[in-house]
Parts: structure tokens; C-alpha cells; sequence
């Protein structure tokens, strides 16, 4: 049986569910719903309500922080961007042009948002409903407008007069009263430089310190955080992306997010990670990392490796964040099709680690928003897309998928190679056996499932599909013998409650 776990004033359930709102966006799209500018206070008691009735165990506001007028200048003028603006705002103006959330001036709701003040009054209303809050933190890099890249250069990455001849578009220059600072605009190592963030210098001890300040402040106004490409600041990736610039730095003996968990222990940490450094972070506390490389296989089509990830430990998965999109990846809609919508969203809902959702989803949005800018253009809700996922979330709130034992299922061939294209696995609790299993591709396929002992062979069962409402007799001696058959046409699923007649 999986436990609730607790942070510092907030218990949630094994394998919660995670609703990301772009939080700028959401505002715009309430104002001109309600007809008045709409900040975080003034969110009508209904739109939690509705979040809350979905079965949430916590919402992420993304984007809450002061932006920068720097990084908002950045994408004003940055002519590349615009397509995307094009795609997602036809008519957008420059001042709906916003700058990144990942571009943070300061850690204080940005004054187009809220207060302090605020930010308190929406987490106490998400308390009465038992949501928690998360927040995020963006541990690489800071706004180069940032007070500290003036008050503190020594928190930074910072390169020489020559670096900067060698690469001058990979540094900021900080006009000072002597001779100017060069800070090294953020990045990771695959790809050019971000140049409306610059980077921090983790092998400084002051900056950390600072950094792992800022966290304990926000410990105060929410219940965890989204750790922003949270591999990036790991001693030996650090390292080796900015190795030339580090003279005379070494390697601290800790991980600073070692030192940033024990400071604020009892706090719910959500990292996106990629590079397969998902272990190395939660083996250093971090109880939720991106699960990129199951929606990598699934966008796809690789099934071979979706059946990999799913056989690997069930703690590790169990700390997974499973997801079909989020701000940074593409409308779900748009990238699986309402062809396959039935087949990923039921495997999604139904696995092990946190089921996380994002804004719009729910609606079969295809517009995707890149962050920047402030709202996309209204979107009808998808009628059928809306009902299957407050079906199956309604599903998989049912106490079983959360403090029942998730166990993977074998699958065998019923006379052909068609069972590889199938997933099947049971949720087992003490009063519920639940059995879903998922067709990944665009062929009916057929196998034979093995259910672990406690199916008895003397006993008949009903397996009630819940997915759509249809049930279905079988032999528990046939179960034990040879296993449950099942044929599935392309991209369905089943969910089965089974009990015994």
C-alpha cells in the first residue's frame, strides 16, 4: 500500500494529480470572460471550484514572478519569435508581447498578477478544497536585470575581455563605474545561448547561499516548487558546460540540491530533467521528476520503448511525472489526434507517479502558447475531448490508483505478433482490482493477459469496462489457465473493475 505524503502543512496522495496553469494567460482569458481586468484575488470562488471537482491534488500557477523588461524587450525585437506570435495570436501588438516567466526580474508576483498578499489569499483558498501549491523556481539563471547581476556579479558565470572577443553574443555587459562586467548569458550545452536570462555560478558558495534563501522565502507562500532544467546546475553537467569559465572554482563537495532540500525538507520538489538524470536527482531528494522520455515514445510511436519504461522499478516510476504536454511541448491535440486520444489519455491517468495535466488540455486545445506572449486566440472546448477526460479523471481519483499496488502485466501472443502493441497492467487494493490495458497502435490487436495468483479458477468474474460502460463475463479457469483474452481495435483502451459474481 502506497502512503499519503506529507509536506511541511500539506498531505497529498501517492500518484496526485498536477493541473498547470499558464498564469498570465489564464487571467487575460477571465478578464475578458467576466469583462473587468481580473488579478489572482479576484479569481471567482467557482473557477477553484471546478479545478477542485476534477480531482486535483495541486495546482502550479507557472509564471507568477516579476518578468523582465529586458527579457521583454528581448522578444519585442527578436524577429525569429514572431512565426510563433503569428501561429498563436494572429494581429498580436508588441504589448502583448510579455517576456519569458523564465526571464525573472524578482522572486514577487509580478504587479499584472498580484501581491504577496495575493498569492497567500489563493493558496488558503486552494487549502479549503486540499490543493496544494506549487510555485516555480528557476535555479539556472536569473534576468540579466536582475538587482544581483549589478549588486552581486560575483553570483554569475562571468567571462573575460577576451572571451567576449571570441564570442561576443554569448555574454551581457553590465555597465559599472569602473570597468564593465561581462556576464555570461544562460544556456544548456546543446544549444545557443538564451540571451534574456544570464547564468549563475553554482561553484560559487554565495550564490547558493543567496538561491537557497530565495527558496526558503517561497516555502512561506507555497507547498513546493518546479525546479526549471534542473539537471543543468548538477556539479558534473555544470561543470562541463562551463569548465573554461570556472578558473579557480572547484566543484562544491555537495549538490546544491542536496543542501536546498535539507534547508527546506518538508517541501514538494518537481524537477524537469532530462539527459536520463532522473535517478541521480531523486536519489538527491527530489520526489517528482519529468517522465519526457515516455512522452517521447508515445509522440513516436515506439512502443518497444514505452514497455521499457514501464518495466523499469516501480519506486523510480512511482516518482515519475507523466504528462502528454505542457508549456513547452506541443497541444496534445494537435500531436496525438483524437484518433489516439483514448489510448494515451487512459495511460496517462492511470499510472504510477504524478498525472500531470495542463492548461487547456482538458479542452482539446491545439493552439500552442509559447510563453512570451500573453494570451493565443480563443479556442472552442472540444465537446468529446472534455468528456473523456472528466471521465477518466473521475476514474482515476478512485482510491485504488493511488493507495493500491501497481503491477505490470505479462502478455502473451494469441496466435500472432499483435500483442506487442499492447500494455496491460492492475491496480490491487485490499477491496478493488482494477485492469487497463491500452492498444498503441493504429492495428486491432489481440493477446492473452497473466494475472498474478488471486484470480481464483473456480470463481466466474465480471469485468466491468468503466471506460465505456460495458460488461463482460469470463471463467476464472480460463484466467488461470490461459490467460484473459483480449482484442482491442486501434489506439482503444479498457478499463476493467473486476469482481468475482
Amino acid at each position: 500500500m502506497s502512503p499519503a505524503i506529507k509536506s511541511s502543512a500539506f498531505a497529498y496522495r501517492a500518484h496526485p494529480h498536477l493541473y498547470e496553469i499558464n498564469t498570465w494567460a489564464w487571467l487575460e482569458e477571465l478578464s475578458a470572460k467576466l469583462g473587468r481586468k481580473i488579478g489572482l484575488h479576484d479569481v471567482p470562488e467557482s473557477e477553484w471550484d471546478n479545478i477542485a471537482n476534477l480531482g486535483f491534488d495541486f495546482i502550479w500557477l507557472m509564471g507568477v514572478w516579476e518578468r523582465s523588461p529586458v527579457g521583454r524587450r528581448f522578444f519585442q525585437t527578436d524577429s525569429p519569435s514572431f512565426s510563433g506570435f503569428d501561429a498563436a495570436l494572429p494581429g498580436w501588438k508588441l504589448s502583448q508581447i510579455v517576456g519569458s516567466p523564465y526571464s525573472v526580474f524578482r522572486y514577487k508576483p509580478d504587479p499584472q498578477i498580484g501581491s504577496w498578499a495575493d498569492l497567500d489569499f489563493v493558496r488558503a483558498k486552494l487549502r479549503e478544497r486540499h490543493i496544494g501549491l506549487i510555485l516555480d523556481f528557476v535555479a539556472n539563471h536569473t534576468a540579466p536585470d536582475h538587482p544581483w547581476t549589478r549588486s552581486h556579479p560575483e553570483y554569475y558565470v562571468r567571462g573575460s575581455q577576451d572571451n567576449f572577443r571570441q564570442n561576443p553574443s554569448d555574454f551581457y555587459l553590465i555597465e559599472t563605474k569602473a570597468e564593465p562586467d561581462l556576464l555570461a548569458y544562460g544556456r544548456d550545452p546543446y544549444f545557443p545561448p538564451w540571451r534574456d536570462v544570464a547564468q549563475l555560478n553554482y561553484f560559487e558558495p554565495a550564490a547558493r547561499s543567496a538561491l537557497i534563501a530565495t527558496l526558503r522565502t517561497l516555502a512561506k507562500h507555497c507547498d513546493g516548487v518546479r525546479c526549471d532544467m534542473a539537471m543543468l546546475v548538477l556539479n558534473d553537467i555544470f561543470a562541463r558546460t562551463w569548465g573554461p569559465l570556472l578558473a579557480g572554482y572547484k566543484p562544491p563537495p555537495r549538490e546544491f540540491w542536496s543542501e536546498a532540500i535539507a534547508a527546506v525538507p518538508e517541501f514538494v520538489w518537481l524537477a524537469e530533467v532530462y539527459w536520463n538524470c532522473e535517478a541521480p536527482c531523486q536519489a538527491l531528494g527530489i520526489q517528482f521528476t519529468y517522465d519526457k522520455g515516455l512522452y517521447d515514445a508515445l509522440r513516436d510511436g515506439h512502443i518497444d520503448e514505452v514497455h521499457s519504461r514501464l518495466s523499469a522499478d516501480l519506486a523510480a516510476q512511482s516518482r515519475a511525472a507523466r504528462f502528454l504536454e505542457n508549456h513547452d511541448e506541443a497541444r496534445s491535440a494537435a500531436v496525438f489526434g483524437a484518433a489516439k486520444r483514448e489510448a494515451v489519455g487512459t495511460l496517462i491517468a492511470t499510472l504510477p507517479g504524478m498525472r500531470f495535466y495542463h492548461q487547456g488540455q482538458l479542452d482539446g486545445r491545439k493552439i500552442h502558447l509559447p510563453i512570451p506572449l500573453a494570451m493565443a486566440a480563443p479556442e472552442a472546448p472540444d465537446v468529446e475531448t472534455r468528456a473523456f477526460y472528466e471521465r477518466i479523471l473521475k476514474l482515476s481519483n478512485e482510491s485504488v490508483f493511488h493507495s493500491g499496488q501497481w503491477q505490470l502485466l505479462e502478455i502473451q501472443t494469441a496466435g500472432d505478433d499483435t500483442f506487442r502493441n499492447l500494455v496491460a497492467y492492475q491496480w490491487l487494493a485490499k477491496d478493488a482490482r482494477k485492469f487497463v490495458i491500452v492498444n498503441l497502435s493504429n492495428a486491432e490487436s489481440q493477446a492473452r493477459v497473466r494475472f498474478p495468483p488471486g484470480i481464483s479458477a473456480s470463481q466466474q468474474y465480471t469485468f466491468l469496462d468503466q471506460l465505456h460502460d460495458v460488461q463482460y463475463l469470463r471463467a476464472g479457469e480460463e484466467i488461470a489457465q490461459s490467460g484473459l483474452y483480449v482484442r482491442l481495435e486501434p489506439y482503444r483502451a479498457h478499463l476493467f473493475d473486476i469482481t468475482p459474481l
